[in-house]
């Protein structure tokens, strides 16, 4: 997907500057690098045939389970190009269509997984608070609503920043602060006015994760408040042991989206080291922790992996 060092063209070359201080350990550093991306690629990929094979898995939550490992899965397919070129082969540049192709999946499928973590929201509020009409309510078609409302916000939000980016000059040596491109690392080295880009980039994120905080929260209020109703403890905590898995996968995605974009207003007074290694754990810890997040939480899952790596030995020893 990604063109490196394309010199030939008259459009700019960005390059990427890795990890501050440790260019020679680049290469070293390449195996932790391809390792993580092998377990992310590996376990989302046994999520999803988990999901389509087990028959007790065909639940709206796990449905909803199955798009965020899809969605994962194009996340580490979106950064894994550019990142190990620069680990693995030190090369440092890429073409500007190159990087605006990565920005654009970059940020879409980023905006997909928030709308992903809403609707997963929206299927534990309805679990808990509203259990009698859970199957009238989330059926199938719902699923694929709140899924296909998901891509289609992402998609149709993100398509004119690509194009608003790509009437601007750039000037300069055109270093990118991060390991892949980013939309306001990008903006940074634009000439000219670009009031009207930063306005709509905020105007994207304020139609994008505040809102999807802004529900989530408001869902687990209603939650709690449903909980706090209940007669027994022992309801209490197998209605919030439903929500364990969703919690986590919430704080996975949204606390190092907001440490990077705290540490991007800050810039100047953040070390290179520590503002690198965030923006790289932004895209890369979400695709890798949330299937280990559901498969040590989620009974089902794990009675799925257990049923389906005893099912190998059988065949195996056989």
């Amino acid at each position: 997907m990604l063109v490196f060092n394309n010199t030939a063209s008259n459009w700019p070359t960005f390059s990427f500057i890795g990890i501050p201080g440790l260019e020679t350990a680049h290469m070293w550093m390449s195996i932790p690098f391809c390792l993580l991306y092998l377990i992310a690629l590996v376990s989302n990929a046994l999520l999803l045939i988990l999901v389509r094979a087990e028959q007790n898995l065909h639940e709206p939550q796990f449905y909803f389970l199955a798009v965020l490992a899809l969605t994962d899965l194009g996340l580490s397919l979106s950064t894994m190009p550019s990142v190990l070129a620069i680990f693995c082969f030190n090369v440092h540049h890429i073409g500007l269509d190159a990087c605006l192709t990565q920005m654009f999946f970059i940020h879409a499928l980023s905006s997909v997984e928030s709308g992903v973590l809403v609707a997963m929201a929206f299927d534990r509020l309805v679990a808990i608070c509203a259990p009698l009409n859970y199957t009238r309510i989330l059926t199938h078609y719902t699923v694929a609503c709140l899924s296909g409302a998901a891509l289609l916000r992402g998609a149709t939000l993100l398509a004119p920043l690509p194009f608003f980016l790509r009437t601007f000059p750039f000037c300069g040596a055109n270093i990118l602060s991060h390991s892949y491109c980013y939309y306001p690392d990008m903006l940074n080295l634009a000439c000219g006015d670009v009031t009207f880009s930063s306005a709509y980039g905020l105007i994207f994120i304020l139609c994008t994760f505040v809102v999807d905080v802004v529900f989530i929260l408001a869902s687990y209020m209603k939650i709690l408040g449903t909980i706090v109703k209940l007669g027994t403890q022992d309801r209490n905590w197998k209605s919030l042991h439903t929500c364990a898995c969703h919690l986590c996968t919430v704080l996975v995605f949204y606390l190092p989206l907001i440490s990077l974009a705290v540490l991007h207003h800050y810039t100047q007074d953040t070390p290179p080291i520590v503002y690198t290694t965030m923006s790289n754990a932004y895209l890369l810890m979400t695709p890798l922790l949330n299937p280990l997040v559901y498969s040590l939480k989620s009974q089902q899952i794990q009675a799925a992996l257990r049923k389906r790596f005893w099912v190998q030995r059988v065949i195996a020893g056989e």
